[in-house]
């Protein structure tokens, strides 16, 4: 696991969950700039928000130093992957994604919990 000795290098950058997030998120924007206009302060902020979140927390907690610290990051980061879930779904379904976007952007989500919940595990936390 990450120890706070274990800060050399890039830091949160080198968690391969970070790196993930960071794609998504990257994804999700792309995606966004084509939603409709009168989404701007709805869906599009709403998602993104989630989003940047899930990376933001993920770097805050690493920085935080401590199993007890990182773990409570960790958890509000998959608690803003699972809303991420949501609005992709939602963004399918009123057609302001494609299903090829959604698959892509679901994959990445998919993996991206994956490893998230795999590293609170390893914190002892569930």
């Amino acid at each position: 696991m990450v120890e706070k000795t274990d800060r050399t290098g890039k830091g949160f950058r080198k968690l391969i969950v970070w790196q993930k997030a960071h794609q998504l998120v990257l994804l999700v924007y792309k995606f966004t700039e084509k939603f409709p206009k009168h989404e701007m302060f709805g869906l599009t902020s709403q998602i993104r928000r989630a989003m940047v979140s899930v990376p933001a927390n993920i770097a805050e907690g690493y920085a935080a130093g401590g199993k007890g610290q990182f773990g409570r990051y960790l958890d509000i980061a998959q608690g803003s992957l699972a809303e991420v879930e949501y609005y992709l779904i939602l963004a399918l379904e009123l057609n302001y994604i494609a299903q090829v976007q959604y698959n892509q952007a679901e994959t990445l989500r998919a993996e991206t919990g994956y490893l998230l919940h795999r590293l609170i595990e390893s914190l002892g936390r569930k």
